[in-house]
């Protein structure tokens, strides 16, 4: 699953290391779900919503709805 963790975490000027410590996880987890290595859970994707102020769906691009 692709996202766009990435560009709005660099878009708001925040590291990896001060998003991590937001939502309470590692900044390798940051890394590998910007390199799409990890799909976080429901609960993370939330917090990443809730974080940048949108909905899951905004963040995470689901392959299928690509076709």
């Amino acid at each position: 699953m692709q996202n766009r963790i990435e560009e709005l975490r660099k878009r708001r000027g925040v590291t990896q290391e001060e998003l991590a410590a937001a939502l309470e996880v590692s900044r390798q987890t940051i890394g590998s779900l910007e390199n799409g290595r990890y799909n976080p859970s429901i609960i993370l994707a939330f917090r990443l919503a809730r974080f940048f102020g949108m909905a899951v769906e905004e963040i995470f691009i689901y392959g299928e709805e690509r076709k």
